[in-house]
């Protein structure tokens, strides 16, 4: 609720009319009894203000007024400011649903529902880090808590969010598992399971950090747990450390590994679903596509056949 005051206090800094406050209110207070994380809400709240500010710039105050035309205009607007994207479609869906519910209180035309904008994405292969690299990168790690860190991230394929999040009371050592009660991206609880590795260099960790501490990386200056910027710090660090800088890898690669050195073992792609916590199954099959071994060696089969004159049939060109 005091996150709630907190952006409708900015929302009427920024000029939004009384009437229409009072139903955006409305619309928070919704998003709230729907139990949706502090993260949902502070999405909700920053497409909403970025277009009352771009519809103040047009010198209009009434969001009644808004139609697709200036919708188009606030995209072209992001466009301009440079923004992915991925970026500006997180903007339309928070927008939307704001829409939808004024629509339904008759408080805007229904119409701007009709014909959604949504803008087409660039299908990237997510970015693994090679095998040879995992095992240099490893091998330049000398202190318990950042071998810890990383190990734990390659193993079990968690999000950094979920493990700097992560309590003592959540592992279980014997099982060598770790409990996520609430994903952080889905708001979705899930298991993940640990290697032998990961598990020893987590024991070691938890034997020199500091008792007491709830959280199993806690920051420093008593903060309760560590920051994601320290977090990116240390893995930066590592990788100059290990010549790997220019390859341009990130925290998030861990992820990427993970899930594709298991679909390289084996794993059935529903499994690693599960594991990695995706709800559309068309996430997981990306790293299919990066991780086909049977195609590729049905290519250098083929290529083999090519290349000894092997082949049958005789090709002409048809002016």
């Amino acid at each position: 609720k005091l996150k709630v005051d907190h952006y409708l206090r900015i929302l009427d800094d920024t000029g939004v009319p009384s009437p229409m406050l009072e139903y955006i209110s409305e619309f928070f207070q919704s998003l709230v009894r729907r139990n949706l994380s502090i993260g949902s809400l502070a999405q909700y709240f920053h497409g909403l203000n970025r277009f009352f500010l771009f519809f103040k710039s047009l010198d209009i105050n009434w969001l009644e007024f808004v139609d697709r035309e200036h919708l188009g205009a606030f995209i072209e607007y992001l466009q301009d400011d440079n923004l992915m994207s991925s970026s500006i479609n997180g903007y339309l869906r928070s927008l939307y649903a704001i829409f939808g519910f004024l629509a339904e209180k008759n408080v805007i035309s229904s119409d701007i529902m009709k014909n959604k904008f949504r803008l087409k994405m660039p299908d990237l292969l997510p970015k693994a880090i090679d095998p040879d690299d995992i095992k240099l990168f490893l091998s330049v790690i000398n202190t318990a808590r950042e071998r810890a860190l990383i190990l734990v991230l390659l193993r079990t394929g968690m999000r950094i969010g979920e493990l700097l999040g992560t309590k003592i009371i959540d592992i279980n050592f014997r099982e060598k598992k770790i409990e996520i009660p609430q994903a952080y991206k889905n708001y979705e609880g899930r298991i993940v399971y640990m290697a032998d590795d990961a598990c020893s260099a987590l024991k070691i960790w938890l034997k020199e950090r500091l008792p007491g501490k709830e959280y199993i990386f806690p920051g420093k200056d008593n903060r309760e747990k560590l920051s994601y910027a320290m977090a990116r710090v240390l893995f930066i660090k590592y990788m100059q450390k290990a010549g790997l800088s220019h390859k341009g890898y990130t925290l998030h690669c861990l992820r990427h590994t993970y899930a594709s050195e298991l679909l390289n073992a084996g794993m059935r792609l529903e499994c690693l679903q599960v594991l990695l916590g995706h709800q559309d199954i068309e996430m997981t099959r990306r790293y299919a596509r990066l991780t086909d071994n049977t195609r590729k060696n049905e290519y250098f089969k083929a290529m083999e056949i090519i290349e000894k004159g092997e082949i049958d049939g005789h090709y002409r060109f048809d002016n």
